[in-house]
């Protein structure tokens, strides 16, 4: 199958964020008529609602400085599908994506026509299975499974990880996980099952409680990643040097690849995990400072500068919020645009009276948040320009039109908005020279 075939019969299964189908009865069918893929190797699955792919790709950085050779496997992606699974810190190549959605595809259809199924599995289900049928394909010796959605029911938790971790939880896809941050918890600690060992980050005292019962209820004593810090430096673009001091050892000033203050809390959940997997300090403290993680924070240098982050949720705002406020040049302009079921009001609270120009912009996307929408809440809490778009190219334009050589371009409210304009600047700048600015 060649890859623009395999990802026209994905997306002919229905928008992935609209034929969500929790449970994992599709995938486990799926993974066995694969003859269980996930078997090949061991698993580190997490989950949380803000961090996790972070801490995954913070993980994955260390493995490898460890000599692991280590399959990653995040969501969504911001230009290419490709990006979701990365063998050895390099995605897997179009052919091979083909190749395995054939294989994918064909047990799906033989399930269905056996009636082992009713329809085919969904969009992230298969890919799911295209994931662990390429790690197992490449003999990784290790798994990083960012979770999708919740825990308890997401497709990731088929693959039966040994060692688990919950980053920070906090209110998103409420329609699906509960209205509660004690019920959000309950479904994302669930992957914390028997036998397995866990790492916590620090939590709100509603979500730590159920987190601690469940692994009560199923013998789990968790390693909470509340470890002392001391942040010795920080960097003019925002990347934090720190010392942790951890139950098992201290990793003296370690300049963190990734940018903001919150990216403390996700290291050290990543160095808790490396730990519970027995990696040496040299290779945790060169993957922490080595991690790239594209669309969350990442600064493109510029006349003026880009920077790229998919604040999706208020927890993720807050923290946008502090970084900006800290290191944003001036002036600032925002482009925004969002998902209409996010809580779009507590966001642009945060978020719209920093900016100097603000720039709204639907998404393409059948979730997206009307422009008609976002400019109510704009004439609340922004005095500041106000220009609506009918395109994130035309939003990108007119933002470099609008802002000072010195000043910066901050684009967020949505990771299908942070990959729309992500592509947009890698089809005028070689994806090697975005790459490089990463860093």
């Amino acid at each position: 199958m060649h890859f623009d075939e395999a990802v026209r019969y994905l997306l002919d299964l229905g928008p992935e964020t609209l034929t969500i189908k929790l449970g994992l009865r599709n995938t486990e069918l799926l993974l066995e008529k694969l003859q269980n893929p996930e078997r090949s190797f061991r698993a580190v699955q997490i989950a949380g609602t803000n961090g996790k792919g972070s801490t995954a790709t913070m993980l994955d950085s260390i493995c490898r400085q460890a000599g692991i050779k280590t399959g990653l496997y995040t969501s969504p992606h911001l230009v290419s599908i490709t990006e979701r699974i990365q063998i050895a810190g390099v995605e897997l190549s179009r052919e091979e994506f083909g190749q395995h959605t054939a294989t994918v595809r064909e047990a799906a259809t033989q399930l269905v026509n056996a009636g082992a199924l009713q329809t085919l599995p969904t969009f992230f289900e298969q890919v799911t299975a295209i994931a662990l049928v390429a790690f197992r394909h490449a003999q990784v010796e290790l798994a990083i499974l960012e979770t999708g959605l919740g825990g308890r029911l997401d497709s990731t938790t088929a693959a039966n990880a040994e060692v688990c971790a919950i980053t920070q939880i906090a209110f998103d896809h409420e329609e699906y996980l509960g209205n509660t941050l004690a019920s959000i918890a309950a479904e994302k600690a669930a992957i914390i099952r028997t036998g397995t060992k866990a790492v916590v980050a620090p939590q709100s005292t509603e979500a730590l409680q159920v987190i601690l019962s469940r692994c009560h209820e199923v013998g789990v004593v968790p390693l909470i990643s509340d470890f002392e810090t001391t942040e010795d430096e920080v960097t003019s673009d925002g990347r934090f040097r720190v010392t942790f001091q951890t139950r098992a050892g201290r990793y003296d000033k370690v300049l963190l690849g990734l940018r903001g203050r919150h990216q403390v809390e996700n290291a050290a959940t990543a160095i808790g995990l490396a730990e519970l997997l027995s990696i040496k300090p040299a290779a945790i403290v060169k993957g922490l400072e080595t991690a790239v993680h594209p669309g969350r924070l990442e600064l493109i240098p510029g006349a003026p500068s880009v920077l790229l982050d998919g604040a999706h949720n208020p927890a993720g705002a807050r923290s946008l919020s502090a970084f900006l406020k800290q290191f944003a040049a001036r002036p600032l302009t925002l482009v925004f645009g969002a998902m209409r079921e996010k809580r779009v009001e507590e966001i642009a609270d945060e978020l719209f009276p920093l900016a100097d120009e603000l720039i709204l912009t639907g998404v393409d996307n059948p979730r997206s948040a009307s422009t008609e929408s976002l400019l109510k809440l704009a004439e609340r809490f922004s005095g500041k320009s106000i220009t609506i778009t009918s395109s994130s190219a035309e939003a990108l334009q007119i933002a470099f039109d609008k802002t000072d050589p010195n000043g910066m371009i901050c684009v967020t409210g949505s990771l299908y908005l942070i990959g729309e304009v992500r592509k947009t600047l890698l089809d005028t700048k070689s994806e090697v020279e975005v790459s490089q600015t990463i860093q």
